[in-house]
């Protein structure tokens, strides 16, 4: 067996992965490696704080769900998942609108609801008319684009975080022929991330607030073009 040091246990994790088929695997995986060890070299790493790490990881994967994804939680408080799509916005040829955060509350089986259709399954606050129009860089309209949308109901909830889950303040909307459309929604409110589960109580223990102010999440897609998260 191979004696370790310090000094070299990070070039042997490295070399266990040479063979790695898939090259971009490889390439991320060494990087990780070199960061990982790094971090915990500049940080001087102890067996209580590494153990207490994997410990929060665990809490993490323990409370995601069908309905709740607490590491896109968790990589949104530390700033990644804006690094992520502000490099992605970087490296991209167009010049559109920037992306934004897909945040936790997401899901895929929304309805498709009608042009002039309501997110809310019932008017329960203030409503509005929220209309729009995609085009090209060119300014030139995406006819049928499929338009995602999702927000907070009145009391500033998403329906993931309700009892029964059920799908209610999202939809999704077909542009007619000259990439335009609108629905009808409640005026969404501001709202506090989780904070019952391990993200937030390590928010709670960096001293900040965990509020977001009020907005509602846009996910654009049509055939040939890039698929776009941002939000109003």
């Amino acid at each position: 067996m191979e004696d370790l040091s310090a000094s070299t246990v990070t070039q042997a994790a490295i070399e266990q992965m040479a063979e790695t088929p898939d090259l971009r695997l490889r390439e991320v995986m060494e990087s990780l490696v070199r960061h990982l060890h790094g971090f915990a070299r500049e940080v001087r790493l102890t067996p209580d704080e590494w153990l207490k790490a994997i410990g929060f990881l665990t809490r993490v994967g323990q409370a995601c769900s069908p309905t709740r994804q607490e590491f896109i939680l968790l990589s949104d408080v530390l700033g990644l998942s804006a690094l992520v799509h502000l490099m992605h916005d970087e490296a991209a040829p167009e010049t559109g609108t920037q992306s934004s955060l897909l945040g936790p509350f997401y899901r895929q089986d929304a309805p498709e609801i009608p042009l002039g259709g309501s997110l809310a399954r019932q008017a329960t606050g203030p409503e509005l008319l929220l209309y729009g129009r995609v085009s090209d860089n060119a300014g030139r309209p995406v006819p049928h684009a499929l338009v995602q949308l999702w927000q907070t109901d009145a009391e500033g909830h998403y329906d993931l975080q309700a009892r029964d889950a059920a799908i209610d303040m999202r939809g999704n909307v077909r542009c007619d022929e000259q990439g335009r459309f609108y629905v009808r929604t409640l005026v969404p409110l501001g709202y506090s991330i989780p904070m019952d589960g391990p993200v937030g109580a390590l928010v709670r223990q960096q001293g900040r607030h965990g509020c977001r102010p009020a907005h509602i999440h846009v996910l654009i897609g049509a055939p040939g073009y890039r698929e776009l998260v941002t939000a109003l």
